[in-house]
């Protein structure tokens, strides 16, 4: 089946055209409404003490019916809608942070990984209150990124309010080019490898093709993989089934439901040319979300990987984004997606097979810190049922070292969970 482009996190997406099915049949009471509307426009025109503009009170009323659906649809102007495509191709100016809405303010997701906001300190769950002294408060998303975003070279001042801080805290970034690679290899022992996604970008299965074929040349041959999705917001749909079926012979990937049968869209792995027959092992945290969620259920459902970590973000919902004429755009919620076993994990997230309390820690751990989940967002759906590595050196992240070992232990360990 032709992969359809949907968009799962507001850093990506594809275009698609209007589907029929999408249309909804206007009914006598949404009529009595419309009156309502057209009475309310003509009064706000003929008494507001100045002159409103009619395409500002039009879109205002847009983006208001669109953010009283839930946290991810929303309504993009012609400029916002350009500074979306931006973004799919994994480079722009900014600062370099996955942010979404929390009870009315701008708040962040997730700092990716060697940019300037992750240098600076910017944490996930830390709410941004001001952008250059101007309040976030009831700001859009969309709005949101073009104020953080800038030219290289230039500054942008970010009020945070962290839990824990008595006061907020200014963090004066220098802007950069947000150049994302979403791929990284490493070989952390011999016979051992590491690959990190941070999103899924139109290259991302590309790249990781090349990265696993330069892997699997070296010598001894690979015993097992380590595959990181920690703090992954997501990406493409077409790129985690990819992915997902890069480490696949066979199997259903995925499956979206809408409200109609036009909607319903099922995924299936192929036998590849170049088999990865290897043990994996899949690292997720509070951060994994969307299409990492597809990748990391996929793996799981299909018995192939072995999930460790903690409970993922809960993004089980798709977006797609349907242009309009006049060159605005709207991101609208339109299907729930279901993993291999049909588990819809919308405000739930993904459970690893070994989760961190399953792990006991010989060292007292620091309070980690508060991420943000599907299910704190408002209006959120309902279910329909930092590291680095040194070559030749340990690595020094606990949850790498518990995969390591897993993987050196692999058929010991599967044996207990399957």
């Amino acid at each position: 089946m032709k992969l359809r482009s949907i968009f799962f996190s507001f850093l990506f997406l594809f275009f698609v055209t209007v589907n029929p099915a999408f249309s909804s049949h206007t009914s006598k009471t949404t009529y009595d409404y419309l009156k309502t509307f057209s009475e309310v426009l003509d009064i706000v025109q003929k008494n507001y003490v100045e002159t409103p503009e009619a395409k500002e009170l039009i879109y205002g009323a847009i983006r208001g019916m669109l953010g009283a659906l839930d946290p991810h649809s929303s309504f993009l102007t012609p400029d916002e809608f350009k500074e979306l495509q931006i973004e799919t191709k994994g480079k722009f100016g900014g600062v370099g942070i996955e942010i979404t809405i929390k009870d009315g303010w701008i708040s962040v997701v997730s700092p990716i990984e060697d940019t300037p906001a992750y240098k600076a300190g910017i944490k996930p769950g830390d709410k941004i209150i001001k952008i250059n002294g101007k309040s976030t408060k009831n700001m859009t998303l969309m709005k949101a990124v073009k104020l953080i975003r800038g030219k290289k070279g230039t500054k942008v001042t970010l009020t945070i309010w962290r839990e824990g801080f008595t006061e907020s805290k200014d963090f004066e970034i220098v802007r950069d080019i947000i150049s994302i690679k979403s791929v990284k290899t490493k070989i952390l022992e011999p016979g051992y490898g590491y690959v990190r996604l941070t999103s899924f970008q139109e290259n991302t299965t590309s790249d990781l093709q090349k990265a696993l074929l330069e892997m699997e040349k070296g010598k001894p041959s690979l015993k097992g993989i380590i595959l990181d999705l920690r703090n992954n917001p997501g990406g493409l749909l077409e790129q985690a089934v990819r992915v997902s079926d890069e480490f696949l012979d066979k199997g259903k990937i995925v499956s979206v439901k809408g409200r109609t049968k036009e909607q319903y869209m099922e995924f299936k792995a192929h036998k590849n040319k170049h088999p990865h027959s290897y043990p994996m092992v899949v690292l997720v945290n509070e951060g994994t979300a969307s299409a990492a969620e597809i990748v990391a259920g996929a793996l799981q459902d299909n018995h192939r990987a072995l999930i460790i970590g903690k409970p993922t973000f809960g993004k089980g919902s798709v977006q797609t984004v349907l242009p309009l004429k006049d060159g605005s755009a709207l991101r609208l919620t339109t299907a729930l997606y279901y993993t291999p076993k049909d588990r819809c994990i919308q405000a739930k997230g993904i459970v690893p097979d070994l989760t961190l309390a399953d792990i006991k820690v010989s060292q007292p751990e620091k309070k980690p810190p508060h991420f943000l989940r599907e299910k704190d967002l408002e209006r959120h759906l309902k279910a329909l049922e930092e590291m680095k590595i040194e070559e030749g050196k340990k690595p020094k992240d606990f949850l790498i070292n518990i995969g390591l070992q897993v993987l050196k232990k692999w058929e010991a360990f599967t044996q207990l969970q399957y």
